[in-house]
C-alpha cells in the first residue's frame, strides 16, 4: 500500500501525506451491526479524574466492534470485504461466517476479499486462521496472541506487527514479541497465523499540528511555560531550564525511571527483556 505525498498548495500540505486506501473495498461504509457509539472518556479514569493529560476532542467516530477471541470454532467464513477502522492503526476484515453471522477481525497481511478462514484447534495453519499456538508449527509470524486462555488477544495488534513462535516449553510456548521481548505464554492460548497488514502507516507524515488533534491530542504544554502553583518546573523570571530533573505536575520523574512493579507475578514469563532504548549507553565505561 504506497503513501502519496500531497502537492504544497499550503503551508500544511506541504509535508504531510496520506495513504492510499485503494486496497479498501468497502471505503468508509461499514457494517451497521458491528458499530456502536461510545461516549468520549478524555482521558478520565471511571471517577471522572483526568488521568492522560492532553486528550480531549478529535473526529466523532464509532466504535467497530473487533473480535479478538477468535472463538467460533469449525465454522468457515468468508472474507467479504477489508475495511478501515478509525480506532486503530490496522485494518478490519469482515467475515461473512457459513451460519451467517457477521463479525470483524483484524486485517493481517496477505489476506483478500474471498479467502476462506476459520477457527480452531483442527484448521490448517494459513493467513487468517487462529488457531491455540500448542497446534502452530514453530517460526511462524503470529499476531492477537492472548496471554491467559479464553480472555482475547493482547499482543500484536497494532498495523505491522507480529510475534514469532520460537520453542515450546511443557505447557508454555515461547514468543518473541515486536519489542524484543522473549516471554512465555501457555500453550492453550490462541493465535492468529500472519502479520497485520497496513505496515506503511509508519511512514505517514502528518503535516499540520490540526492532523493530530483529530486524532483527540491536545498541545503538550512544557512544564517551564507554567506557573509554579501549576507545575513543579514551572516560575521563574524569563526562560529557564527548569532548576530540576524533569519530572511530573505530582513530582513524579519523568525520565529514566522503571515503571514496572519489581515483584510482579508475570516476571517468571519473562525469558529475556526488551533491549534498552536509544537514549540509554550500552557498553560504555568499559
Amino acid at each position: 500500500m504506497p503513501v502519496k505525498i500531497h502537492k504544497p498548495t499550503s503551508a500544511g500540505r506541504r509535508n504531510s501525506s496520506v495513504l492510499d486506501f485503494g486496497h479498501l473495498t468497502r471505503g468508509k461504509r461499514r457494517e451497521k451491526s458491528l458499530t456502536e457509539r461510545l461516549h468520549d472518556k478524555t482521558g478520565r479514569n471511571a471517577l471522572g479524574h483526568i488521568t492522560s493529560r492532553f486528550r480531549g476532542g478529535g473526529a466523532r467516530r464509532l466504535y467497530r466492534k473487533v473480535d479478538f477471541m477468535r472463538d467460533k470454532d469449525g465454522v468457515p467464513a468468508v472474507v467479504a470485504a477489508i475495511e478501515y477502522d478509525p480506532n486503530r492503526t490496522a485494518d478490519i476484515a469482515l467475515l461473512h461466517y457459513a451460519d451467517g453471522e457477521k463479525r470483524y477481525i483484524l486485517a493481517p497481511k496477505g489476506l483478500t476479499v474471498g479467502m476462506k478462514v476459520m477457527s480452531g484447534p483442527q484448521c490448517e495453519p494459513d493467513v487468517g486462521n487462529s488457531m491455540p499456538l500448542e497446534m502452530i508449527p514453530l517460526g511462524l509470524q503470529v499476531h492477537n496472541v492472548e496471554m491467559q486462555p479464553g480472555r482475547g488477544g493482547q499482543i500484536a495488534r497494532s498495523a505491522g506487527n507480529s510475534c514469532q513462535l520460537m520453542a515450546r516449553d511443557g505447557d508454555y510456548a515461547v514468543v518473541v514479541l515486536p519489542s524484543g521481548e522473549m516471554r512465555k505464554v501457555p500453550s492453550n492460548c490462541r493465535a492468529t497465523i500472519g502479520e497485520i497488514g497496513n505496515a506503511d502507516w509508519q511512514n505517514i507524515r502528518w503535516g499540520k499540528a490540526g492532523r493530530v488533534r483529530y486524532m483527540g491530542r491536545r498541545p503538550h504544554n512544557r512544564g517551564t511555560a507554567q506557573n509554579p502553583v501549576t507545575h513543579p518546573m514551572g516560575g521563574g523570571e524569563g526562560r529557564t531550564g527548569g532548576g530540576r530533573h524533569p519530572c511530573s505536575p505530582t513530582g513524579k520523574l519523568a525520565k529514566g525511571g522503571k515503571t514496572r512493579r519489581g515483584k510482579a507475578r508475570s516476571n517468571q514469563f519473562i525469558l529475556r527483556r526488551r533491549p534498552p532504548g536509544k537514549h540509554v549507553a550500552v557498553g560504555s565505561g568499559s
